[in-house]
């Protein structure tokens, strides 16, 4: 049996997830915000890398920063090195069991704030608090609910 993709799953999971990123939250809970943008960048890195790779990463980013007002280039730089690293362990990656994969994203999520860090202190920027850090836990536990539904958008399965 053939599984027939829907395209245009990829370019409207992308607006989603910069409108969740855009989506204000009361200032208790700002620092919480899961990149949303990286965990969707993530999974069509893992599961169509014909579609999306360092090109689709950077656009993204480079859209991202001016959506979010940001330094020109720093969101395009953390997505460009995050889907550098999955397109290296894509294959193995793939084969993990789904809390393994979990594991990897959330370890690909603190690297994108150490690789954030390194950015904002490189420029003088002011750093960020340390519940900043706790983000990538987040994204970490919403991994396996957003892989299973961009699966069945992206296949037409009902969840």
């Amino acid at each position: 049996m053939s599984r027939r993709r829907k395209r245009w799953v990829l370019p409207v999971s992308i607006v989603l997830a910069l409108l969740l990123g855009l989506l204000p939250l009361p200032a208790g809970l700002q620092p919480y915000r899961p990149y949303w943008l990286a965990l969707v960048v993530a999974y069509w890195v893992i599961e169509d890398p014909d579609r999306a790779g360092l090109g689709v990463a950077f656009g993204v980013g480079l859209v991202a920063d001016l959506a979010f007002g940001g330094l020109l280039g720093e969101q395009a730089l953390r997505l460009v090195v995050m889907t550098f690293i999955l397109q290296r362990f894509r294959t193995q990656l793939r084969f993990f069991p789904m809390a393994q994969q979990a594991l990897a994203i959330g370890g690909l999520l603190l690297n994108d704030r150490v690789v954030s860090a390194a950015i904002h202190l490189a420029l003088g920027v002011p750093q960020l608090p340390w519940t900043w850090w706790l983000a990538p836990l987040l994204g970490m536990l919403l991994w396996a609910p957003l892989y299973l539904v961009m699966d069945a958008l992206r296949f037409g399965r009902r969840t």
